[in-house]
């Protein structure tokens, strides 16, 4: 059940980084409630971290749950924003990936 809230809280992480890119193509009510949406996100995010923290180790969910966010950002990224999908770009991604996987396998 832990992992479940540790998976959610990557995916609000990811969601706070959506917003952000969004406040900045935005202005004025639209801005302010993509401002929302980012400090809504966030405090979900940081609350599930830390309930999935109670008992999975420190190092190994603060680990997934920035893994989680950093490949959900860079896909946006990718599929929403139009930042470019290269090789490496893609490769290194596809390591990360592995690394979550990995840590997840290894911890108790």
């Amino acid at each position: 059940m832990n992992w479940i809230i540790l998976i959610l809280a990557g995916l609000f992480e990811v969601g706070f980084a959506f917003c952000l890119g969004k406040m900045k193509v935005s202005s004025g009510n639209t801005s302010t409630l993509w401002f929302i949406g980012f400090l809504v996100s966030l405090t979900l995010s940081m609350i599930l971290l830390y309930k999935a923290t109670q008992t999975l180790p420190i190092g190994t969910a603060y680990a997934v749950w920035t893994g989680i966010g950093a490949v959900g950002t860079v896909l946006l990224g990718i599929f929403i924003f139009k930042e470019p999908a290269h090789f490496w770009r893609i490769f290194f991604l596809s390591t990360l990936i592995i690394s979550i996987i990995g840590l997840k396998f290894v911890s108790e």
